[in-house]
């Protein structure tokens, strides 16, 4: 599978957020690590590139009058179709929930609003590619797009084995592309650490790379209140474990998009 290596201006940073299964909290992370980011005083846009079961907009309790859909039927611009999230401070672009036509697109499709995306996105200092679980080809193609992958996984064993098997395909589709690792829903940090040792591991044994940690998240009751009141875990529970966890990525993710903007000014 021929993939696609990104070509946007050095400016933006791309970030994919991936996850080997569904229910790990993926997209809860990438609406709060945006708004984390946004925090930092960063302009973000979260692209919900989970085709065909996009749910970013409900999560926020947005109703957009347009989405992805519009953009690829080129029936409105990128900067048509976003939305903006005041309470959280950052930009979406909204996918469109069970539509089978999404999530069936040909790679030539895919690749141009991958283009699309690249080359009207240079507003924004991060876009945050809010992806599909699994290992289908309209996700590996956007994975492939990113600067980097940062992969959800829990110490569930079905989601370090599917979470192993995303990185061992992003190897194989961007053997120079960058993956990090996020544990989730962990005990406690000490807990989650070793949930990446173990995944680190293996990806060391089998791939002949050991994906840093981006960051624990640590499991916290009142992330289901966030998405239960469609509201920013920042905006309702700024104090909470998880808040702290997720800020803390932002400003591990912060310190990449610096370094590598550096990289690319020599």
């Amino acid at each position: 599978m021929d993939m696609i290596a990104p070509e946007h201006p050095p400016g933006t940073r791309f970030i994919a957020v991936g996850s080997g299964k569904g229910g790990v909290g993926k997209t809860w992370f990438a609406i709060t690590l945006a708004q984390a980011l946004a925090r930092q005083g960063r302009r973000v846009l979260l692209f919900d590139g989970d085709l065909g079961l996009a749910n970013v907009d409900v999560q926020l309790g947005l109703i957009p009058a347009l989405d992805l859909g519009a953009v690829i039927a080129q029936r409105a611009s990128l900067a048509q179709a976003v939305a903006h999230h005041a309470d959280g401070g950052f930009d979406v672009l909204a996918g469109r929930s069970g539509s089978g036509t999404l999530s069936a697109l040909a790679p030539a499709q895919l690749d141009r609003t991958l283009t699309i995306l690249r080359r009207d996105a240079t507003a924004y200092d991060l876009v945050l590619l809010d992806l599909g679980a699994g290992v289908e080809r309209p996700v590996r193609r956007m994975a492939a797009a990113a600067d980097l992958l940062l992969v959800l996984a829990t110490d569930e064993p079905t989601s370090l084995t599917d979470a192993y098997a995303v990185l061992k395909l992003h190897a194989q589709d961007r053997p120079d592309g960058e993956a990090w690792i996020v544990v989730n829903q962990a005990v406690s940090a000490a807990a989650g650490e070793r949930t990446w040792t173990t995944l680190r591991r293996a990806c060391g044994s089998f791939l002949g790379r050991e994906p840093p940690l981006a960051g624990v998240i640590r499991r916290d009751d009142r992330v289901r209140d966030t998405i239960r009141r469609q509201t920013p875990l920042l905006t309702r529970h700024p104090a909470s474990a998880a808040a702290a966890d997720v800020e803390a990525i932002a400003r591990c993710l912060l310190a990449w998009a610096g370094e590598t903007a550096a990289r690319s000014a020599r």
